[in-house]
């Protein structure tokens, strides 16, 4: 039996990332990212509403500026969830699966999930 240093399967050193495959585990990961928010949201609604102190003092930790950011990039990632989710039930039906419209549809959804963060951030006052 001949054994060689070789990989048996392309592995990461030498596999060039598709949009799709990129789109794909970004949408997995901004999920993960977003059950996490959901775990601490009625932490921070809880101190919110326990006394005027905890409220001041929740108030000021989301007025961070690296809070800020963070909650901007939790937008982003739910907005490009919500797209991309979209694009996936398409896919479901049936619709777009050919590989040119496959990556128009993935260049759609970043376009479409970064114009709403700023959109929703521009009304929201952040800018």
């Amino acid at each position: 039996m001949n054994t060689s240093n070789r990989p048996l399967s392309p592995h990461l050193q030498i596999y060039k990332p598709q949009l799709t495959s990129v789109l794909s585990i970004s949408h997995r990961m901004t999920g993960f990212g977003l059950s996490i928010i959901v775990l601490f949201s009625p932490v921070i609604i809880y101190f919110l509403t326990k006394s005027a102190e905890t409220h001041q003092v929740v108030i000021s930790f989301l007025q961070n500026t690296l809070i800020k950011f963070i909650f901007s990039l939790a937008l982003f990632g739910l907005l490009y969830h919500l797209c991309n989710g979209i694009r996936h039930l398409a896919w479901d039906a049936g619709y777009g699966l050919d590989l040119d419209t496959s990556y128009k549809s993935g260049y759609i959804v970043l376009a479409s999930s970064f114009s709403l963060t700023l959109l929703i951030l521009f009304i929201a006052g952040a800018f």
